[in-house]
């Protein structure tokens, strides 16, 4: 007897028409049939089933303060931190956890389940930290929330940055974090991502930079990043966030950059729909696109995955934490849309960012945790270009969201009198 099983399901591999099982909260087996009851059944009917979106780099603290305590004018990166900084002093625990709640349940809706999200000391109230941390324990039986303590202002130009970090850290924040290009200077930027790099090897935590978000090619902290993640014996639990200034640099330069990368096994964070929208603002034409080199840094080896950053907050009027949006944006800016460049877009929505956040039993095999998603289209091709409905979402094997599939009905003679927008319009080559 299983909990649930999903019958019918395509699978994001390419396997089609499979049945999983679910008992005690795993998956306990995938097999074309199987030929037992369950105490819930669920047909997939062909659609695809998938392990749930994660997003690596997000920052609920600021999430829905949209127009607080006013709007963004000129749109910018440095217009939006200013206005943080307005908004910071006035900022209560009530108020950041009753935002963060409400992001949280779209998230659940749209089947993002996995979240890490930096979280600003750059205020020594560190009513941030107290707000998100409460948080955390509140989502844990359907979100797992990962902190970052984050020096917004910088972590030697706030005015207490070094002390408020720490002391983020001995709450409880999990994560480092650090934002060198932000430093007074190149050379206090290099001396902060030695400091966190240091800290983290000390304590035995994973570090995540916001690194080198700028048009300017000669920010190139993520080589002091790497230099020091090898240094400090943290391969492969160091994150480089944005990586924007990749996007300007010298091919030549970029040519010894990327294999330095590899060496220190960093976890490359793009941000799609931010970076596009917040980088080249002092272009006029041609106006660069503003995302790091995300195929080049794939070809590599480099585990790349995909953030959604911000909804409705000082720095993005727009999102709606839809991860398919970003992986949508994201084949449009990197060019990418062959079929299986659309597959490794997937993947950095989902296992990649699995592998960055350090995720157990995260996955679509036997002995997995049962979080998955039923999604209203036959493959990740269709994914990525429909956006869909999630029709199920489901966390230890219990349906936590659902959401209607989306069917157009029409009222014209000798036409069909409703279409089913993934299902009716799927090209031929990927029908095989």
């Amino acid at each position: 007897m299983f909990d649930l099983i999903i019958r019918n399901a395509n699978l994001p591999d390419g396997r089609k028409g499979l049945d999983i099982g679910v008992s005690s909260g795993k998956i306990a087996a995938i097999a074309k049939s199987i030929a037992v009851a369950a105490g819930e059944e669920i047909d997939a009917a062909g659609r695809l089933v998938s392990p749930p979106f994660c997003d690596p780099h997000f920052h609920m603290d600021a999430t829905l303060s949209l127009g607080l305590p006013r709007m963004n004018v000129s749109g910018t990166l440095l217009e939006g931190i200013a206005l943080w900084g307005e908004l910071r002093p006035l900022l209560t625990k009530e108020a950041l956890v009753e935002r963060a709640l409400r992001y949280c349940d779209l998230a659940v809706t749209q089947g993002l389940l996995y979240i890490r999200s930096h979280v600003d000391t750059s205020d020594p109230r560190l009513v941030t930290a107290e707000a998100l941390l409460e948080v955390k324990e509140k989502v844990a039986p359907y979100i797992e929330l990962q902190l970052v303590a984050f020096p917004q202002d910088g972590y030697y130009r706030a005015p207490d940055g070094v002390s408020s970090l720490d002391r983020a850290l001995d709450m409880g924040i999990g994560i480092v974090g650090g934002i060198p290009h932000f430093e007074r200077t190149m050379e206090d930027g290099a001396r902060s991502v030695e400091a966190l790099c240091r800290i983290a090897a000390d304590r035995g935590l994973p570090v995540d930079m916001h690194c080198d978000e700028t048009d300017d090619p000669m920010s190139r902290h993520i080589e002091t990043l790497a230099a020091q993640t090898v240094r400090f014996g943290l391969q492969g639990r160091v994150a480089g966030s944005h990586l924007t200034s990749m996007h300007s640099m010298d091919n030549y330069y970029v040519s010894k950059l990327i294999p330095l990368m590899a060496e220190a096994e960093i976890n490359v964070i793009p941000n799609p729909l931010i970076n596009i929208m917040l980088q080249g603002r002092h272009d006029s034409y041609p106006k660069r696109r503003g995302m790091t080199r995300v195929r080049e840094l794939m070809a590599a080896g480099l585990n790349v995955s995909f953030g959604h950053d911000c909804v409705m907050d000082p720095w993005y009027s727009m999102g709606s934490g839809d991860m398919l949006e970003v992986g949508h944006m994201a084949i449009h800016v990197a060019q990418m849309a062959g079929i299986d460049d659309k597959r490794r877009i997937f993947d950095a929505i989902t296992v990649n960012s699995a592998k960055t956040m350090g995720l157990e039993g995260y996955g679509l095999d036997v002995g997995c945790k049962a979080d998955l998603i039923v999604l209203q289209a036959a493959d990740v091709t269709e994914a990525l270009r429909l956006k869909p409905n999630r029709l199920f979402v489901i966390k230890a094997g219990k349906v936590v969201a659902r959401t209607a599939p989306r069917v157009g009905e029409l009222f014209l003679a000798g036409r069909p009198a409703s279409i089913d927008t993934g299902r009716d319009y799927v090209p031929p080559v990927l029908q095989r």
